[in-house]
């Protein structure tokens, strides 16, 4: 018992701090201006699909740091963001290539593999 207890206490204590920061318009500009593909994810901390891409946007944060721009917008704190990129539901994922510019938006859950597909898709190298 003592070890599916400790078991639990891991897991949950790993999901928690695999998350990205809530990123605000400063830094999307800064990531759209950076000369390099981007993804930013616009969720919320309590949306379960939301809760299940934290992790992987956390590692493909890591992974692709110098060569891809990983953001995550909570819309519940800051809604405005949601509305000035069209947001209609959540998690939204938005797609730019090195120039900013918008290539593919997805709506709902996306997988390790699909984004960085579509990441290759907007330049990633």
């Amino acid at each position: 018992m003592r070890v599916l207890v400790t078991l639990i206490l891991l897991l949950t204590a790993t999901a928690a701090h695999a998350e990205l920061p809530s990123s605000n318009e400063a830094a999307i500009r800064a990531a759209l201006a950076s000369g390099q593909p981007s993804i930013v994810d616009f969720g919320a901390r309590t949306c379960i699909p939301c809760k299940k891409m934290a992790p992987i946007l956390e590692g493909l944060n890591r992974e692709l740091a110098g060569k891809a721009q990983v953001l995550f917008v909570d819309v519940w704190k800051d809604n405005s963001i949601g509305g000035r990129f069209r947001v209609q539901m959540i998690p939204t994922q938005i797609f730019f290539d090195a120039r900013g510019k918008e290539v593919k938006r997805h709506m709902g859950f996306m997988d390790k593999a699909d984004l960085l597909k579509e990441l290759k898709l907007a330049g990633l190298k």
